[in-house]
């Protein structure tokens, strides 16, 4: 029963003044366990207690622990001592949210001490004897603990401060709950923040990325494009998203498209798929495509992610080593044609084995200083560009296959100085047609020659082969082959032109050269 009078107003305006101070601080950015300790002692004071506590409703397998959150009215350092409260039947309404506990005396009572195994007040334990707890409830109903006070003495605790701790329960409850929202709302915050920044990165590598590196939907249409992309195809961001991947892919090329998507519906990734694509222009490019799905929040699979890699150079590179592969394969082939030739050149005018041996060896030399020409200036120190001229090249290529005292070649005209990538060039290319009337023209009979004539008309070198004296000439003369392909590689590559005359008497070979390319 309340007294009504002077002191008990004062005492009621103080409570309300708790209150007000009690819901600031609710208001107020404060950690969970200060608010907690805040309500936990003005429950104890206000109430009359000497000793509370708030104990979060934590269950552990064994469905019997509680956690300590706050204690006022003992020393925290001597808490640890102190026993947690058990689900035990006097505690079971304030853990369960079912209403408020008030005991006068709590030895007393018949629902204390029927949990075992103690069956009572524990060893240590302080010594209550009112008591009185109240359950703290969410707003959605979720029981966050008990807040519970106490007296060593009986009769403790009224009507009004069951009224009271009940309020402080309520301005508990509230209190965990902005407290949880809060930091719920920071976790949010710090993962949006932490997604922003990993979001930027990924940005950056991307803009950043040498690769092409675009994305699309499952039915094709391009969704982001970077930098790259459009160094790589030509086209612009804005000219690219919104459009169909088809626009990069070849119309023999389109199945692969198919087969792609097909893969990544089923989630899985193509890796360095080489293929070729199509740049705005038209032109195509060799590629390797790395193709993985994009999923979204839900693990669905929305498209697909596609880096694009320019292999044009090393597709260049490669074809460059396979063609300087059957290249060198080739010439090994010829010069044992070539060799077997001057075998049986040497020996139809040896007399004796010693005189073939002699006539054989400096063949030989004279072919392996004639195939050196051929080649570029490998390693070693060089003091300059290796240089010569027509004539002196001529001479060097044709001597292997002269007879002694008897030249086979006839050069007449105008000399010119070869030097740098075109003394290569053309000694290969002419090392080529010896080579050829060697297996098959004028060079492979004794009574075979050779007439070259040269001449400087309108810029350009106009060299003129003819083949004498050898076997009758079929038509198309020599088979096609790798020479063939080599010789127009090499023509091409010295910006000249060639022509066959296929002459009955003898092959007649018409080659065109810028006299400009001639020093390189």
């Amino acid at each position: 029963m309340r007294i009504e009078g002077p002191a008990s107003a004062v005492r009621e305006t103080q409570r309300l003044r708790m209150f007000s101070a009690i819901a600031r601080t609710i208001a107020g950015d404060v950690e969970l366990s200060q608010l907690v300790q805040i309500v936990t002692d003005a429950a104890t004071q206000w109430s009359g207690a000497k000793f509370g506590g708030f104990f979060y409703d934590m269950v552990d397998a064994s469905g019997e622990a509680c956690d300590l959150y706050a204690l006022s009215g003992v020393p925290r350092s001597g808490s640890e001592k102190l026993p947690m409260p058990r689900r035990a039947e006097i505690f079971g309404p304030a853990f369960d949210g079912v209403g408020i506990v008030r005991s006068d005396d709590i030895r007393q009572d018949p629902r204390f001490g029927r949990n075992g195994p103690y069956f009572g007040m524990l060893e240590g334990h302080l010594p209550v004897v009112s008591y009185l707890a109240a359950p703290v409830v969410s707003r959605t109903g979720e029981v966050h603990g008990g807040l519970f006070v106490a007296h060593d003495e009986p009769g403790a605790f009224g009507m009004e401060a069951e009224e009271t701790v009940a309020a402080i329960a309520a301005h508990a409850a509230i209190a965990i709950d902005n407290a949880r929202l809060l930091e719920a709302s920071r976790r949010g915050e710090e993962a949006s923040r932490q997604a922003q920044e990993a979001n930027a990165w990924l940005a950056a590598i991307v803009a950043g990325s040498d690769d092409a590196i675009l994305s699309k939907s499952l039915e094709g249409i391009i969704s982001s494009w970077n930098a790259s992309a459009t160094r790589l195809f030509g086209f612009t961001a804005a000219e690219a998203i919104g459009r169909h991947i088809t626009i990069l892919i070849p119309d023999d090329r389109l199945h692969e498209e198919e087969e792609i998507i097909g893969r990544i519906r089923r989630g899985e990734r193509v890796d360095h798929f080489e293929t070729v694509r199509r740049r705005k222009d038209g032109s195509l490019l060799d590629i390797s495509l790395t193709v993985s799905p994009v999923r979204n929040t839900r693990g669905v699979i929305i498209g697909a992610s596609k880096i694009a890699r320019d292999i044009s150079d090393r597709k260049r590179a490669q074809q460059q080593q396979d063609l300087l592969l059957r290249e060198v394969n080739h010439r090994v082939k010829n010069l044992f044609s070539v060799t077997t030739g001057l075998i049986s050149i040497s020996a139809t005018s040896a007399n004796s084995a010693e005189e073939l041996a002699v006539s054989l060896r400096e063949r030989v030399l004279a072919l392996s200083r004639a195939h050196d020409l051929t080649l570029p200036e490998l390693g070693g120190e060089q003091t300059g560009e290796r240089g010569t001229t027509l004539f002196a090249l001529l001479a060097a290529i044709i001597a292997p296959h002269d007879f002694a005292g008897a030249p086979r070649l006839a050069v007449t005209g105008t000399d010119v100085p070869l030097q740098g990538s075109t003394l290569t060039s053309l000694a290969l290319l002419l090392h080529e047609f010896t080579t050829n009337a060697a297996k098959y023209g004028a060079l492979s009979s004794k009574a075979g020659r050779l007439a070259v004539q040269t001449a400087i008309e309108g810029g350009m070198l106009v060299l003129t082969w003819r083949e004498i004296g050898g076997p009758a000439v079929a038509a198309r003369g020599m088979p096609e082959g790798f020479g063939s392909l080599l010789e127009r590689a090499t023509v091409q590559g010295l910006g000249g032109e060639i022509a066959r005359d296929w002459a009955p008497g003898g092959v007649v070979i018409r080659l065109r050269i810028p006299a400009a390319h001639l020093t390189g």
